[in-house]
């Protein structure tokens, strides 16, 4: 069984109003990291673009705190490696079904989301930049009416506890780091790719001033996405994806 990885510190939280914010709260009071934040319960929870995260019981909600020493480009870079983490511990827990990741940052199971990630980073007086790794897993239960289908392991019939499924992430995630701050964002890029949904295949991206439609054929070295239409290729920073 994975063990917790070495010098990564945890604080579990039986209720939060989201880990994301008690990360920043210990990063503007000076907190160095790495640290896994993890609530049982959060009170508000938010996902991308302001929307809420519903954390039902027995799901996974945390956060790591991190003090990346890279370029500027990094926290964007290390949403991959959040994704890469998060689809090796459900490949792991659900062998038989179909782990996939969607671009910027889910994780899908047999076609429908497992997770979402959400990035957030700041800078403290003190210790300069830092980075909050919100990560939520629906372990027990899946909410209902998402605009993008949503399962959970357990309706898969695997049963998985908050803390044995961020035992496996955060050692896949320091794994990650790793390999990101010694080989850069090309081996992360590499692995997400190979289990991309929807690669090859058209796709309809929603963009935060307008709409693109045309094949998702990768991803660029700073991990935008590109889409071919009908012949000119097309970088995507930042957007929802739908097949």
């Amino acid at each position: 069984m994975t063990g917790w990885p070495r010098g990564y510190a945890l604080q579990r939280h039986a209720e939060l109003d989201s880990t994301n914010s008690q990360a920043r709260r210990l990063a503007e009071a000076g907190a160095g990291g790495p640290v896994w934040i993890t609530a049982t319960r959060q009170t508000a929870g938010r996902g991308r673009r302001g929307r809420v995260w519903e954390t039902l019981d027995g799901n996974l909600a945390a956060t790591l705190l991190l003090r990346p020493v890279k370029t500027a480009a990094g926290p964007a870079q290390l949403s991959f490696a959040a994704a890469l983490a998060v689809a090796d511990m459900a490949a792991e827990a659900a062998p038989g079904h179909a782990v996939t990741v969607k671009w910027p940052n889910d994780v899908l199971v047999d076609g429908r989301k497992l997770s979402g990630i959400l990035l957030e980073a700041g800078q403290d007086k003190s210790n300069g930049d830092w980075l909050a790794v919100g990560i939520g897993v629906n372990l027990a239960a899946a909410p209902d009416g998402m605009a993008f289908p949503a399962t959970s392991l357990a309706a898969l019939g695997v049963r998985c506890t908050p803390d044995q499924a961020l035992t496996s992430i955060a050692a896949r995630f320091a794994h990650w780091y790793d390999v990101w701050m010694t080989d850069g964002f090309e081996p992360l890029r590499a692995a997400w790719l190979a289990r991309a949904e929807g690669l090859g295949g058209p796709i309809h991206a929603r963009l935060p001033h307008g709409e693109r439609h045309g094949l998702f054929v990768g991803l660029g070295p700073d991990g935008a996405l590109l889409l071919d239409e009908q012949g000119h290729t097309r970088a995507i920073t930042a957007g929802e994806v739908y097949f």
